[in-house]
């Protein structure tokens, strides 16, 4: 296997925790962005005991010229980025009459803006080097909507409507470019929802079960696999069965 330069957004999360675990350990250098250092370095801390190495680098996505920046020393400290999974995502959940301009902006300037900002931060190098992979983190709520999501659906939907454009510009510079939709996963996040609103959401799940990020972070490496060169523009739902679209 070639080792790659991989950057996860948002890696310190639970589900890009994951995805940087597996991609190192399939032998890929990899690079994530913080925005508090602190947290980062401990973060990076605890990996190192797990035996896993990661760069972390300060960067914003949702702000282009940090998205930028952060690029740059990712390209000095370890080469250019050939695979880009973009994870980092925020949530500000209310109802749309109540949805406050700040509360629309800032989800959309993460989970959506952010994918342009660094993938154009990348895409030169990828098709100079005539090889990329480029995965979005969407979400089941992207596909079906969510009640008081408006925001954070219309940003999910979004990322993949960036996936099939993406993928038509940049097939012939070997590039693919495919998204992920995970469904409920058992992320501190998720977790932290009260236990009676947990079990009514898993009684959807014909599974029976929340996800786990391992689960989304093995999806998401086979599109970063040689073999998955003719797959672009795809969306992988991953969600126990919770939505079964098209």
């Amino acid at each position: 296997m070639t080792s790659r330069v991989a950057l996860v957004t948002g890696g310190t999360g639970g589900i890009g925790t994951a995805i940087v675990k597996r991609l190192a350990r399939a032998g890929h250098r990899v690079a994530t962005n913080y925005r508090s250092e602190d947290k980062a370095k401990a973060w990076q801390a605890e990996l190192k005991a797990d035996g896993v190495d990661c760069l972390i680098v300060p960067g914003d996505v949702a702000d282009f010229a940090s998205s930028q920046a952060m690029v740059k020393e990712i390209e000095a400290k370890i080469g250019g980025v050939d695979i880009l999974i973009n994870n980092a995502g925020i949530t500000r959940d209310t109802t749309f009459h109540r949805m406050s301009e700040k509360q629309w902006s800032d989800v959309i300037g993460t989970n959506l803006t952010g994918c342009f900002n660094v993938t154009r931060a990348v895409i030169e190098g990828m098709r100079a080097r005539m090889w990329g992979r480029i995965v979005q983190i969407s979400s089941i709520n992207g596909q079906k909507g969510q009640y008081g999501q408006a925001n954070y659906a219309a940003s999910k939907a979004g990322m993949h409507g960036f996936t099939i454009s993406l993928a038509q510009e940049n097939a012939k510079f070997g590039i693919t470019v495919n998204t992920v939709s995970p469904g409920y996963v058992g992320t501190d996040m998720v977790m932290a929802v009260p236990e009676d609103v947990r079990a009514k959401i898993v009684a959807q799940i014909p599974t029976g079960r929340l996800g786990s990020p391992d689960e989304i972070a093995y999806a998401v490496s086979f599109f970063t696999e040689e073999l998955a060169a003719w797959i672009t523009g795809a969306n992988l739902s991953i969600n126990g069965g919770h939505y079964m679209g098209w």
